[in-house]
């Protein structure tokens, strides 16, 4: 064995551990691998083996990063596209993602949000700008969080 099948088999067993502690998009990767020096050709090679093992698959990190920051951390569609963009994800992988909240669910989400925020404001009008501010800032839509504020009342 050649010292550069040495060195590849080296790294892509240390992708196989980065990818199976959790699911990555080929951009982490990548990035993760120009970190340890490797050159293009190689990273290329190992980034493909790691497809063909099904250890990177963009599809299932869309659908399960959409569905966990809307479920853990109570995002909304516009922050968690936002998060997908800044992984690297293609627009049609950010919309398969997408696809995959459920539009009741997501609903059930927004109103626990506006329900569970503590808010100290006496005025009204106040109130509610400050409860819209803070749904807008989790990436929720203008018109569904005054919907939602509106049928609160």
């Amino acid at each position: 064995m050649t010292a550069a099948e040495v060195s590849y088999n080296y790294f892509l067993e240390k992708a196989r551990h980065y990818c199976d502690y959790q699911e990555r998009t080929i951009e982490e990767v990548r990035q993760k691998l120009k970190g340890w020096s490797i050159s293009d050709a190689q990273i290329t090679k190992i980034i493909n083996q790691l497809e063909t093992e099904d250890l990177i698959n963009e599809e299932r990190f869309a659908r399960g990063y959409a569905l966990g920051k809307l479920r853990n951390n109570h995002w909304g569609r516009n922050k968690i596209m936002a998060g997908m963009y800044s992984k690297g994800l293609s627009e049609l992988m950010i919309q398969i993602g997408l696809s995959e909240i459920d539009d009741e669910e997501y609903l059930d989400i927004l109103r626990k949000v506006l329900e569970h925020k503590k808010i100290n404001e006496k005025d009204p009008f106040k109130y509610r700008m400050k409860l819209a501010q803070y749904a807008y800032q989790k990436g929720f839509q203008n018109k569904l969080i005054w919907e939602v504020i509106n049928e609160m009342e």
